[in-house]
């Protein structure tokens, strides 16, 4: 039996093309790896401006906070006012809030009454018949 053999020279054109399609697909993973480290990269230093802006609002409003805008006396007034209506606003929801879950647990413990009143009604019903049968025997 003769094995064919492949001269030395298609042997070699073939290790050749062989490694020139690794090279290419290894230069390709390796572009792509350093693309997705980019715009890792990116993300990371656009979370921390983020981060940074929010932090500098932040400050600014705890500045303007700190040391008001002197206002007119009107507009005190008018500022003052809506403080109290929203005081006095969120007194009444607390206040509805609460009446309207002690109702409810009242309600619920009403309901809960008359099942077990319900409950022990037939409970007694069925003690009598079978104490009647009882009686019978």
């Amino acid at each position: 039996m003769d094995i064919p053999t492949i001269p030395d020279q298609m042997f070699l054109l073939l290790v050749l093309v062989i490694l020139a399609v690794v090279l290419i697909i290894v230069v390709f993973q390796w572009k792509s790896m350093s693309k997705s480290k980019n715009s890792i990269l990116i993300l990371e230093k656009e979370i921390e401006l983020k981060k940074m802006s929010m932090v500098e609002k932040d400050i600014e409003s705890k500045r303007l906070m700190d040391n008001p805008i002197p206002m007119p006396k009107e507009q005190q007034d008018n500022l003052s006012a809506i403080r109290q209506s929203t005081t006095e606003a969120r007194s009444r929801v607390g206040y509805l809030h609460s009446e309207i879950n002690e109702r409810l647990a009242r309600l619920e413990a009403e309901t809960e009454q008359r099942k077990l009143e319900k409950m022990l009604t037939e409970i007694e019903e069925k003690e009598k018949k079978l104490q009647k049968m009882n009686d019978k025997k």
